[in-house]
């Protein structure tokens, strides 16, 4: 089995417990604005990798932030070191839980675009939406 994504999300939160289990709060896929431009702070942006013992050593991973004109907004890339895993296991679970300030510009679709070693592999989508404030008329000073 070579490396792959099997899920990339946004959520309010992520943590894994002591036993190793991913836990997931808040999974969202569109978020209201009611200026722009905006920061969406603290996003938590959640990628689960499965491999196998032949994927052990070192792997690159990109990430980038796309607005919906297809201009990046913000990329990071580093390096994934994976140890061989125990003889006798199955696939191997690398979970990745990053915290990010996402820099928001226009409203529509917006994608994060993973890809690993250099090959574009998964991408997750948020929806944004401006809040449109209603006009009031106004008769004579008083609203109604």
């Amino acid at each position: 089995m070579s490396m792959h994504v099997s899920f990339a999300l946004f959520a309010d939160a992520a943590n894994l417990s002591q036993e190793g289990k991913l836990n997931i709060l808040g999974v969202f896929d569109a978020v209201q604005v009611t200026t722009l431009p905006t920061v969406h702070p603290r996003a938590t942006f959640v990628v689960r990798l499965k491999g196998g013992r032949a994927d052990a050593g070192t792997h690159t991973m990109a990430l980038r932030w796309v607005n919906p004109q297809g201009t990046e907004l913000w990329s990071s890339s580093g390096e994934l070191s994976i140890a061989d895993a125990p003889a006798g296991a199955g696939d191997m679970d690398l979970p990745l839980i990053a915290t990010l300030d996402l820099p928001i510009d226009l409203p529509g679709r917006y994608t994060m675009a993973v890809a690993l070693d250099g090959q574009p592999t998964a991408e997750a989508a948020v929806q944004v939406n401006g809040i449109v404030s209603p006009v009031v008329p106004q008769r004579g000073g008083l609203v109604s």
